[in-house]
């Protein structure tokens, strides 16, 4: 069997592309830190800011002895022994049009306030916003002088503010919003969504709960096994004012992983002027869409609704199909028909005991000591199978088994016919909606200034860090770049090694082990298929090839043949002489057999010999080989007979 090696290979190599797809599809790429709209540029100045802040703030990743040789006036980030490697960190610096930056790596929540109020339509047990933050790092894969805020206590409800430092106010300049969160210890139910205030003259941090007017709403929530990136805001309605709030379109991804990894995420809102939108998690993007068009409820109305004071026509027909009026029912169509009857070929199995009950009292059944007869009533031994019947066919009553009935047709109806005044499936008429309004630019939305978290959540030890509002992708890149992207790198080096990540990932997808299991046991299949040894020549057993019995038939009376015309000749010639040589042949005839019987017996040895070590040369065949060859071994005996005697002749 020889197969090509080209197609081996190749099927060897996707095998191994996709393992490492899977493996490394939990890891995002890298994004590009390029514009990707070109209304979002920065002018000079302001990029000038950026290249030059980049150039004096930029993080670097060093080993432990570089870490340890910089000894210079910076100061030293603290060691963290859950890493591998040290990172310097600076606490990013916002640069560019920024409305709103926190970083909480000086330890302090003096910007922030917590809500004193209490939730509306709630007990009273848990109404109140008592739930307890915290300033802290990471449990794991720190960075060393890095601080987040914590919420920390589970089943209860929590809510905190702080103020831009401008309002945003939506005109002509895209709305960037971007934070980190790491759900420490897994997520059962719970959200860790960010609220936009809108700017009103009545709004109060301490008075901040759930029904505190918003702008938008925007990042992870999860409650059972329901997975959600939530991007809502709040239009106004231009004709009676009242605010309704617009949900985006679920993201394009499994958004599990981001819950139960218990990393560090990017979570990214884009919103421009021409009423696109896009969230990204790490960078990556997950969800786009247009504010026009991609919102439930839309954000404008059907110009046209069904009137409501439209009703139905008393003689409207709708019925496609009627029964035909013309039918008849046939004279032998019987409805009265049962549609089981009993098997009139049936027979009673011999040894049918008619006379047994299936079920007997137990005969070693006692009634309890505390039975009360006036309580529980008569008391009665449960009941058992018959032990008579175990090896009967059947007790009781015999009856015959049920059928089909071949005479059943059921309730007779007449076949249905087209209808003939079918008008259709009515629909009420249309009207102008009187509710109707077209905005074209739900971007210009309700301005806000400040941001808040109001959450209730059944697990504790959510980390958010590195807050910023800007109007310039870039700017958020660059904040990124130098605060979640030194988490990515520890939390990368602090990774499990392939074979680890291998069992991780067949476990949220078992059809991995198919793969795993092709990519190691077809190269070993192949292996023994090419490399093992083959079978040595001595192992197989060969049978002699006997001559055609034509030619063995005719070699014999050939032979015969010339030993005939021989005696014939030397009949003729030796008559003269017989009676010279006669007396010589007598007195040599005592000499001459003594010589030949010698010769002839050396001969036969000599046969013998040659015919043993013929047999010891030829293997061992099978029993069934030798039955096959029988007839060849008494046309072989015949031969070497016939040779023995030319021998003799001679």
């Amino acid at each position: 069997m020889k197969l090509g090696g080209g197609w081996v290979w190749r099927l060897l190599f996707l095998s191994s592309l996709a393992v490492a797809a899977v493996v490394s599809s939990d890891e995002p790429s890298e994004a590009d830190v390029l514009d990707r709209d070109g209304d979002m540029r920065l002018d000079e100045e302001e990029m000038q800011v950026l290249m030059a802040d980049d150039e004096e703030e930029e993080a670097m990743v060093t080993d432990e002895e570089q870490f340890d040789e910089d000894k210079d006036g910076d100061e030293k980030s603290e060691t963290d022994t859950n890493v591998t490697f040290q990172v310097t960190y600076k606490t990013p610096v916002a640069t560019g049009d920024v409305y709103f930056a926190e970083t909480f790596d000086d330890g302090s929540l003096d910007r922030w306030q917590p809500s004193k109020t209490t939730k509306e339509d709630a007990d009273d047990e848990i109404a109140k916003y008592d739930g307890k933050w915290m300033v802290e790092p990471l449990k794991e894969n720190k960075v060393p002088g890095d601080q987040g805020l914590v919420l920390k206590s589970r089943a209860k409800h929590h809510a905190i503010a702080a103020m831009l430092d401008k309002p945003f106010v939506f005109q002509d300049e895209p709305l960037v919003v971007q934070y980190e969160v790491n759900f420490q210890d897994g997520i059962d139910c719970g959200g860790a969504y960010i609220k936009l205030l809108s700017d009103s003259g009545s709004l109060s941090l301490e008075q901040f709960h759930d029904r505190t007017p918003y702008t938008i709403m925007f990042g992870p929530d999860k409650c059972g096994e329901d997975y959600k990136l939530h991007f809502i805001f709040r239009h106004k309605n231009p004709l009676n004012k009242d605010m309704e709030e617009k949900h985006a379109k679920r993201a394009d991804v499994d958004l599990k992983k981001f819950y139960t990894d218990k990393k560090t995420h990017l979570y990214t809102l884009v919103l421009n002027p021409d009423n696109s939108y896009e969230m990204f998690i790490d960078q990556s993007s997950v969800s786009r869409g247009n504010l026009l068009y991609d919102m439930v409820p839309p954000v404008n109305p059907p110009k046209e609704i069904d009137d409501p004071n439209d009703s139905k026509p008393d003689d409207w027909d709708e019925r496609a199909k009627i029964p035909d009026p013309e039918a008849v029912k046939p004279d032998d169509w019987d409805e009265d028909a049962p549609a089981k009857i009993e098997d009139p070929d049936a027979l009673k199995p011999e040894g049918w005991l008619d006379d047994e009950p299936e079920f007997v009292s137990d005969p070693n059944a006692e009634k309890p000591e505390d039975w009360d007869e006036e309580m529980d009533g008569e008391w009665e031994a449960p009941q058992v199978p018959n032990p008579s019947c175990e090896t009967a066919p059947g007790c009781g009553e015999w009856k015959r088994p049920m059928i089909n009935n071949p005479q059943y047709k059921g309730k007779w109806k007449a076949p249905l016919i087209d209808n003939p005044n079918y008008q259709g499936v009515w629909k009420p008429r249309k009207m102008m909606n009187p509710e109707y309004f077209e905005d074209l630019q739900p971007f210009r939305m309700t301005s806000f200034k400040a941001l808040g978290l109001e959450l209730w959540s059944m697990t504790s030890d959510i980390y958010f860090d590195n807050f910023i509002i800007t109007s310039h992708k870039e700017v958020a890149d660059r904040w990124a770049s130098d605060s979640w992207g030194l988490k990515k790198l520890v939390a990368s080096a602090n990774e499990p090694g392939i074979f680890s990540q291998l069992m991780m990932a067949a476990e949220e997808r078992p059809w991995l082990w198919i793969i795993y299991v092709l990519t190691v046991g077809l190269p070993v299949g192949l292996a023994v298929l090419f490399c093992w040894p083959k079978k040595p020549v001595d192992d197989y057993v060969y049978r002699r090839v006997d001559q055609p019995q034509s030619h063995i038939e005719e070699e014999e009376e050939e032979e015969e043949e010339g030993e005939a015309d021989e005696e014939e000749k030397e009949a003729g010639a030796g008559e003269p002489a017989a009676a010279q040589d006669e007396g010589e042949r007598q007195e040599s005839d005592g000499q001459g057999d003594n010589q030949v019987g010698a010769d002839n017996e050396e001969e036969e040895m000599e046969e013998e010999e040659e015919e043993e070590s013929e047999e010891n040369k030829t293997p061992e065949r099978t029993l069934e080989d030798e039955q096959k060859d029988g007839g060849d071994v008494a046309e072989e005996s015949h031969k070497q007979a016939v040779r023995k005697r030319r021998v003799r002749k001679d």
